[in-house]
């Protein structure tokens, strides 16, 4: 269990991991990734997550139930109203991973959900109104060193949703690290250019 409670107000792993179509499913869907965005900060009622998303709370608590059944939530507390039970709901982990998916008689089979491509369309209005801050740079390391570097990024992250909550604005954080075809220098001649190559 993570030793730090303050966000969200509930206790909860680390991490989960996402091995199943209906899981990979599950978290596939804006919206419900928003759910799962918010209940980061604090457990909530189908109607406070209604209320935040501005839409109808049979269509929230739709997808509350599909996060319920896929194990990405689970009901953290209830308290009593008016003789009935309010459900507040909380993440199963911190950290949602997504491992290796295997569908019934397939082989496993690696799938990866592109964050990178949601926090592009996300981002527009603040690159359009000069408010993003952001950056991309090219290494060429061994797969090893960028596993740890990863490893550092993942700290990274886990401090920015551990952040105390204030103010008005939602930030997004992005990070990715992928392979690419970009172009690599030769290796270097072991004279330097400008040397005198007479004899």
């Amino acid at each position: 269990m993570s030793s730090n409670t303050q966000f969200p107000d509930y206790d909860l792993a680390d991490t989960v991991e996402v091995t199943t179509p209906a899981q990979l499913r599950a978290i596939a869907d804006p919206l419900r990734t928003t759910i799962l965005d918010l209940v980061l900060e604090r457990a909530a009622t189908v109607a406070e997550l209604a209320a935040a998303v501005e839409r109808p709370k049979s269509t929230v608590a739709h997808h509350v139930n599909v996060l319920l059944d896929a194990g990405m939530l689970r009901v953290v507390r209830t308290r009593r109203v008016r003789a009935i039970d309010e459900r507040y709901y909380g993440r199963t982990g911190r950290t949602i991973y997504v491992g290796v998916v295997r569908r019934p008689g397939d082989t496993a089979t690696p799938v990866c959900v592109n964050g990178l491509s949601v926090a592009a369309a996300e981002s527009i209005p603040a690159h359009e109104a000069d408010t993003l801050y952001s950056t991309i740079r090219h290494a060429r390391i061994p797969a090893e060193r960028a596993a740890q570097f990863w490893r550092s990024v993942d700290a990274l992250i886990r401090e920015f949703t551990q952040l105390p909550r204030a103010g008005s604005i939602v930030y997004g954080f992005a990070a990715g690290l992928y392979p690419t075809d970009h172009p690599i220098l030769p290796e270097p001649d072991d004279q330097p250019a400008d040397a005198d190559q007479t004899a």
